[in-house]
């Protein structure tokens, strides 16, 4: 059965290439954890594919609902001015999709508190 919805992790970019692979990581993690769901990764600037052309090739598979989790610590300009723009462009595109924006990581309360966690642990590792 093919999956109707699907997930977009979406981050900034990076001229280097390499800087790409902790969130391929990521993506391939929770692909093989949830074979029911379209996982797929996409980029603002930099790197491809960008956001509108990983939504595009989902759509374009039968996925119906699509939500995006940017993998930003903060809502800063790019989430407060630069992705409510390229979301309008997208639904104008595809206006029957149901796409739902997430919390930047860094807004939500789990992962504040796993950096932390290791933090703390990080830190009480360094000699006095």
């Amino acid at each position: 059965m093919t999956p109707t919805s699907g997930l977009v992790l979406f981050a900034h970019g990076a001229r280097d290439p390499e800087w790409a692979e902790a969130f391929r990581a990521i993506a391939d993690r929770v692909a093989a954890t949830r074979p029911d769901l379209a996982v797929r990764l996409a980029f603002l600037e930099f790197q491809k594919p960008a956001l509108a052309d990983a939504i595009t090739e989902l759509v374009t598979a039968g996925h119906q609902r699509i939500r995006i989790a940017p993998l930003f610590m903060a809502q800063g300009g790019h989430l407060k001015k630069d992705v409510p723009i390229l979301l309008d462009d997208i639904r104008a595109r595809h206006p029957a999709l149901q796409l739902e924006l997430l919390p930047a990581i860094g807004d939500v309360a789990e992962l504040r508190d796993a950096i932390a966690h290791w933090l703390i642990k990080a830190a009480a590792e360094i000699p006095a």
